[in-house]
């Protein structure tokens, strides 16, 4: 198989586990316990399918780029496409269909859910990375934004602005990143240039989500 990178490739990016279907002789990857892309193995281990998950009209265009490119093998044929695995297919073709499979299948959890998986709240904090994770705040997700620092018995209000007001899973596809909202909503115990730190952090760990 040319694409000899696609184990580490996947297994670096949050929220992805991997096993092994052995019925099907099949190196599965997964998010939130959901197949999102497969290494379809034959009698003797060789690769002959990497199978992903792709949006219908996205899946027949590139059928009709690649021959390599055809309708998912054992699959469902509307939404999962075989890549050859010595075929023409470009490196970074894969890499963004394997992104855009994975994307799939975490959208198909619910907000928090997906929150959860990757492993931060809607701002980019890892809460379990907190001092105060466990002891005197549960978490954004586990409370509902009402965490610590939030007025009592109201969400963060950054919470309430990007998951309760806009219904999104993290601030990640917000044009204002980061907005006032960020700004205004600031750890009194850390200095100006800390404070700064931590927004590019988050930013950062927001706009990566897909790759890490």
């Amino acid at each position: 198989m040319r694409y000899t990178w696609i184990d580490d490739y996947l297994m670096r990016k949050r929220g992805v586990t991997r096993d092994l279907q052995a019925d099907w002789n099949w190196v599965r990857y997964q998010i939130g316990g959901k197949m999102f892309a497969a290494i379809c193995l034959d009698e003797e281990n060789r690769p002959y399918y990497i199978n992903l998950k792709l949006e219908p009209a996205e899946g027949a265009f590139w059928r009709s780029q690649y021959e390599d490119i055809v309708p998912g093998f054992y699959s469902n044929k509307l939404h999962w496409n075989s890549i050859r695995p010595d075929g023409a297919v470009p490196d970074d073709l894969l890499k963004d269909m394997l992104d855009k499979s994975r994307q799939l299948v975490l959208e198909s959890f619910s907000k928090k859910k997906q929150r959860e998986i990757l492993g931060m709240s809607c701002c980019g904090t890892q809460c379990s990375l907190c001092s105060y994770y466990g002891n005197l705040c549960q978490g954004c997700n586990e409370a509902n934004g009402k965490v610590f620092h939030a007025p009592a018995n109201k969400p963060c209000a950054i919470y309430q602005c990007c998951v309760q007001k806009n219904k999104r899973a993290t601030c990640a596809a917000c044009d204002a990143l980061p907005c006032q909202i960020w700004q205004d909503t600031k750890d009194p115990g850390l200095s100006d240039e800390a404070f700064a730190a931590t927004i590019r952090e988050r930013v950062n760990l927001l706009k990566d989500r897909q790759d890490q």
